[in-house]
Protein backbone atom coordinates (compact mmCIF):
# COMPACT_ATOMS: atom_id res chain seq x y z
CA UNK A 1 0.00 0.00 0.00
CA UNK A 2 2.73 2.43 0.68
CA UNK A 3 3.93 2.41 -3.05
CA UNK A 4 0.05 3.35 -4.12
CA UNK A 5 0.27 5.80 -1.40
CA UNK A 6 3.58 7.69 -2.39
CA UNK A 7 1.93 7.66 -6.49
CA UNK A 8 -1.43 9.60 -5.34
CA UNK A 9 1.10 12.26 -2.95
CA UNK A 10 2.26 12.74 -6.40
CA UNK A 11 -0.91 13.39 -8.17
CA UNK A 12 -2.01 15.78 -5.39
CA UNK A 13 -1.09 18.37 -7.66
CA UNK A 14 -3.91 17.45 -10.54
CA UNK A 15 -6.42 18.85 -7.83
CA UNK A 16 -5.15 22.33 -8.02
CA UNK A 17 -6.56 24.90 -5.80
CA UNK A 18 -10.45 23.68 -5.74
CA UNK A 19 -9.60 19.85 -4.23
CA UNK A 20 -13.45 18.57 -5.62
CA UNK A 21 -14.91 15.14 -5.16
CA UNK A 22 -14.63 14.60 -8.88
CA UNK A 23 -11.36 15.66 -9.13
CA UNK A 24 -10.22 12.86 -6.97
CA UNK A 25 -12.59 10.30 -7.91
CA UNK A 26 -10.52 11.20 -11.64
CA UNK A 27 -7.40 10.51 -10.07
CA UNK A 28 -8.52 7.23 -8.34
CA UNK A 29 -10.29 6.27 -11.57
CA UNK A 30 -6.86 6.99 -13.42
CA UNK A 31 -4.99 5.13 -10.49
CA UNK A 32 -7.13 1.76 -10.71
CA UNK A 33 -6.99 2.13 -14.36
CA UNK A 34 -3.55 2.37 -14.54
CA UNK A 35 -3.37 -0.93 -12.27
CA UNK A 36 -2.04 0.47 -8.57
CA UNK A 37 -5.12 -0.87 -7.19
CA UNK A 38 -6.08 -4.64 -7.84
CA UNK A 39 -9.42 -6.06 -7.00
CA UNK A 40 -10.11 -6.22 -3.09
CA UNK A 41 -7.80 -3.55 -1.98
CA UNK A 42 -9.21 -1.87 0.90
CA UNK A 43 -8.82 1.93 0.50
CA UNK A 44 -8.11 3.15 3.87
CA UNK A 45 -9.58 6.79 4.42
CA UNK A 46 -7.18 8.35 6.55
CA UNK A 47 -4.46 6.95 4.01
CA UNK A 48 -5.75 8.31 0.91
CA UNK A 49 -7.28 11.41 2.20
CA UNK A 50 -3.62 12.51 3.79
CA UNK A 51 -1.86 11.30 0.45
CA UNK A 52 -4.23 13.50 -1.53
CA UNK A 53 -4.52 16.23 1.16
CA UNK A 54 -8.36 15.93 1.20
CA UNK A 55 -11.04 16.06 3.48
CA UNK A 56 -12.73 13.02 4.56
CA UNK A 57 -16.48 14.02 3.26
CA UNK A 58 -14.54 15.34 -0.28
CA UNK A 59 -13.22 11.53 0.02
CA UNK A 60 -16.29 10.36 0.93
CA UNK A 61 -18.22 11.54 -1.96
CA UNK A 62 -15.63 10.55 -4.31
CA UNK A 63 -15.69 6.68 -3.12
CA UNK A 64 -19.48 6.90 -3.76
CA UNK A 65 -19.40 8.81 -7.24
CA UNK A 66 -16.64 5.22 -7.79
CA UNK A 67 -18.92 2.77 -6.35
CA UNK A 68 -21.67 4.20 -8.53
CA UNK A 69 -19.32 3.12 -11.37
CA UNK A 70 -19.19 -0.33 -10.10
CA UNK A 71 -15.06 0.46 -9.51
CA UNK A 72 -15.36 0.45 -5.82
CA UNK A 73 -17.83 -1.33 -3.15
CA UNK A 74 -19.03 -0.74 0.03
CA UNK A 75 -18.79 -3.69 3.01
CA UNK A 76 -20.78 -2.39 5.96
CA UNK A 77 -18.28 -2.22 8.86
CA UNK A 78 -15.31 -3.12 6.99
CA UNK A 79 -14.81 -0.11 5.05
CA UNK A 80 -14.39 0.62 0.57
CA UNK A 81 -12.56 -1.90 -1.56
CA UNK A 82 -12.01 -1.58 -5.00
CA UNK A 83 -14.67 -4.82 -6.80
CA UNK A 84 -13.85 -7.91 -7.83
CA UNK A 85 -15.39 -9.02 -11.20
CA UNK A 86 -17.46 -11.72 -11.79
CA UNK A 87 -17.47 -13.44 -15.03
CA UNK A 88 -20.78 -11.54 -16.14
CA UNK A 89 -19.32 -8.17 -15.48
CA UNK A 90 -16.10 -9.36 -17.81
CA UNK A 91 -18.82 -10.32 -20.44
CA UNK A 92 -20.84 -6.73 -20.08
CA UNK A 93 -17.41 -5.18 -20.43
CA UNK A 94 -16.84 -6.47 -23.39
CA UNK A 95 -19.96 -6.50 -25.03
CA UNK A 96 -19.81 -2.50 -24.49
CA UNK A 97 -16.53 -2.53 -25.52
CA UNK A 98 -17.77 -4.02 -29.17
CA UNK A 99 -20.78 -1.79 -29.37
CA UNK A 100 -18.95 1.14 -28.76
CA UNK A 101 -15.51 0.92 -30.13
CA UNK A 102 -16.84 -1.03 -33.31
CA UNK A 103 -19.27 2.17 -33.74
CA UNK A 104 -16.52 4.49 -33.58
CA UNK A 105 -14.38 3.28 -36.29
CA UNK A 106 -17.14 2.71 -38.38
CA UNK A 107 -18.37 6.47 -37.93
CA UNK A 108 -14.73 7.91 -38.81
CA UNK A 109 -15.61 9.17 -42.01
CA UNK A 110 -13.27 9.90 -44.69
CA UNK A 111 -9.41 9.73 -43.92
CA UNK A 112 -7.29 11.26 -42.95
CA UNK A 113 -7.74 10.72 -39.63
CA UNK A 114 -5.95 12.02 -36.53
CA UNK A 115 -3.75 8.80 -35.68
CA UNK A 116 -0.38 10.35 -33.36
CA UNK A 117 -1.89 9.72 -30.14
CA UNK A 118 -2.39 6.00 -31.22
CA UNK A 119 0.52 5.54 -33.27
CA UNK A 120 2.09 6.78 -29.71
CA UNK A 121 0.27 4.21 -27.65
CA UNK A 122 1.78 1.09 -30.01
CA UNK A 123 5.29 2.35 -29.44
CA UNK A 124 4.43 2.58 -25.43
CA UNK A 125 3.51 -1.17 -25.75
CA UNK A 126 6.58 -1.73 -27.99
CA UNK A 127 8.53 -0.43 -25.60
CA UNK A 128 7.33 -2.12 -22.88
CA UNK A 129 7.31 -5.76 -24.34
CA UNK A 130 11.02 -4.77 -25.06
CA UNK A 131 11.65 -4.17 -21.47
CA UNK A 132 9.22 -7.45 -20.55
CA UNK A 133 6.77 -5.34 -18.34
CA UNK A 134 3.88 -7.46 -19.27
CA UNK A 135 2.33 -4.99 -16.53
CA UNK A 136 2.78 -1.95 -18.73
CA UNK A 137 2.28 -3.62 -21.54
CA UNK A 138 -1.26 -4.24 -20.40
CA UNK A 139 -1.44 -0.32 -19.29
CA UNK A 140 -0.60 0.73 -23.02
CA UNK A 141 -3.26 -1.42 -24.58
CA UNK A 142 -5.84 0.37 -22.43
CA UNK A 143 -4.10 3.58 -23.60
CA UNK A 144 -4.66 2.37 -27.28
CA UNK A 145 -8.32 1.95 -26.74
CA UNK A 146 -8.94 4.83 -24.94
CA UNK A 147 -7.11 6.39 -28.12
CA UNK A 148 -9.16 5.00 -30.47
CA UNK A 149 -12.74 5.85 -29.00
CA UNK A 150 -11.33 9.97 -28.70
CA UNK A 151 -11.15 9.20 -31.89
CA UNK A 152 -15.22 10.01 -32.10
CA UNK A 153 -14.59 13.73 -30.82
CA UNK A 154 -17.17 12.87 -27.67
CA UNK A 155 -16.26 13.74 -24.68
CA UNK A 156 -19.99 11.61 -23.81
CA UNK A 157 -17.90 8.88 -25.42
CA UNK A 158 -14.57 9.35 -23.39
CA UNK A 159 -16.62 9.68 -20.41
CA UNK A 160 -18.47 6.47 -20.36
CA UNK A 161 -15.11 4.78 -21.55
CA UNK A 162 -13.19 5.60 -18.83
CA UNK A 163 -14.78 3.60 -16.39
CA UNK A 164 -15.24 0.71 -18.89
CA UNK A 165 -11.49 0.87 -19.11
CA UNK A 166 -10.89 0.82 -15.64
CA UNK A 167 -13.05 -2.01 -14.85
CA UNK A 168 -11.31 -3.86 -17.85
CA UNK A 169 -7.85 -3.68 -15.50
CA UNK A 170 -10.03 -5.15 -12.80
CA UNK A 171 -10.29 -8.07 -15.24
CA UNK A 172 -6.60 -7.88 -16.20
CA UNK A 173 -5.49 -8.42 -12.48
CA UNK A 174 -7.15 -12.22 -12.12
CA UNK A 175 -4.90 -12.85 -15.99
CA UNK A 176 -2.37 -15.52 -14.22
CA UNK A 177 -0.25 -15.02 -17.42
CA UNK A 178 -0.44 -11.42 -18.54
CA UNK A 179 2.72 -11.99 -21.18
CA UNK A 180 0.41 -14.24 -22.54
CA UNK A 181 -3.17 -12.27 -22.84
CA UNK A 182 -1.33 -9.04 -23.77
CA UNK A 183 1.66 -9.83 -26.59
CA UNK A 184 -0.30 -11.20 -29.09
CA UNK A 185 -2.61 -8.02 -29.16
CA UNK A 186 0.50 -5.88 -29.84
CA UNK A 187 0.77 -6.70 -33.26
CA UNK A 188 -3.33 -6.66 -33.69
CA UNK A 189 -3.16 -3.11 -32.55
CA UNK A 190 -0.12 -2.37 -35.19
CA UNK A 191 -2.44 -3.80 -37.64
CA UNK A 192 -5.66 -1.75 -36.63
CA UNK A 193 -3.21 1.39 -36.31
CA UNK A 194 -1.80 0.35 -40.17
CA UNK A 195 -5.44 -0.26 -41.79
CA UNK A 196 -6.69 3.32 -40.78
CA UNK A 197 -3.55 4.78 -41.48
CA UNK A 198 -4.47 3.78 -44.93
CA UNK A 199 -7.89 4.72 -44.86
CA UNK A 200 -9.22 1.59 -44.36
CA UNK A 201 -12.01 2.02 -41.41
CA UNK A 202 -13.66 -0.89 -43.31
CA UNK A 203 -10.95 -3.19 -42.42
CA UNK A 204 -9.84 -1.59 -38.96
CA UNK A 205 -13.46 -2.14 -37.86
CA UNK A 206 -13.22 -6.39 -39.11
CA UNK A 207 -10.01 -6.33 -37.18
CA UNK A 208 -11.17 -4.89 -33.86
CA UNK A 209 -14.51 -7.11 -33.99
CA UNK A 210 -12.21 -10.35 -34.42
CA UNK A 211 -9.82 -9.05 -31.66
CA UNK A 212 -12.11 -7.78 -28.94
CA UNK A 213 -13.70 -11.65 -29.35
CA UNK A 214 -10.74 -13.62 -28.71
CA UNK A 215 -10.00 -11.63 -26.17
CA UNK A 216 -13.32 -11.73 -24.29
CA UNK A 217 -12.32 -15.67 -24.96
CA UNK A 218 -9.29 -15.28 -22.73
CA UNK A 219 -10.01 -13.88 -20.17
CA UNK A 220 -13.64 -15.54 -19.00
CA UNK A 221 -11.63 -18.50 -19.46
CA UNK A 222 -8.97 -17.63 -16.34
CA UNK A 223 -12.00 -16.13 -14.93
CA UNK A 224 -13.96 -19.81 -14.98
CA UNK A 225 -11.13 -21.35 -14.17
CA UNK A 226 -10.32 -19.16 -11.07
CA UNK A 227 -13.59 -19.37 -9.99
CA UNK A 228 -13.56 -23.07 -9.75
CA UNK A 229 -10.57 -22.60 -7.96
CA UNK A 230 -11.91 -20.34 -5.19
CA UNK A 231 -14.87 -22.54 -5.04
CA UNK A 232 -12.45 -25.68 -4.32
CA UNK A 233 -10.19 -23.15 -1.54
CA UNK A 234 -7.20 -22.94 -3.93
CA UNK A 235 -7.34 -19.43 -5.02
CA UNK A 236 -8.61 -16.08 -3.27
CA UNK A 237 -10.35 -14.89 -7.25
CA UNK A 238 -8.67 -11.39 -6.74
CA UNK A 239 -5.27 -11.85 -8.62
Amino acid sequence: MAEQLTGLADDRALLGRTSTAERVSDILRSRIAEGYFPPGTRLSEDSIGGALGVSRNTLREAFRLLTHERLLVHELNRGVFVRVLTVDDVEDIYRTRSLVECAVVRALGEPPYALDRLAAAVTEGQLAAHENDWKSLGTANIHFHRELVALAGSERTDELMRSVFAELRLAFHVVDDPRRLHEPYLLRNRQILQALQAGDRREAERLLETYLADSLLRVVEVYRRRVGEEGNGEGNGAG
